[in-house]
């Protein structure tokens, strides 16, 4: 494990993304060979800050997190051969961009 917390777990060979599913807020495994690219934006009003769980323009899922307002950074997952990209947090940020840019997955849109 390279990293966990209470919103996400980083392995060598995947992301699991805790309370994914709604209402019961059931995991999702998302292998990194699939993860395209991951981009890093601030949190703002219109990239998902306030967005507690699910999606608000049927583009990006974000898993439950109710203090996505107070994280430093938002993430998001574009999939190979998914419409749906994954937005998500993690209490450090910065570790989580450091683990995925040692990847080689973190990408400018």
């Amino acid at each position: 494990m390279l990293y966990q917390d209470s919103l996400i777990t980083i392995t060598a060979n995947e992301i699991v993304f805790k309370h994914y599913y709604f209402p019961f807020g059931r995991e999702k495994r998302v292998a990194l060979a699939d993860i395209v690219r991951v981009t890093v934006k601030p949190p703002t009003l219109l990239n998902g800050k306030w967005r507690l769980h699910g999606t608000g323009n049927f583009k990006t899922w974000f898993p439950r997190d109710t203090r996505r307002y107070q994280r430093d950074r938002i993430f998001f997952a574009e999939l190979k051969d998914r419409w749906v990209h994954i937005g998500f947090t993690a209490e450090d940020g910065a570790l989580v961009e450091k683990l995925l840019r040692a990847r080689m997955l973190i990408g400018e849109t």
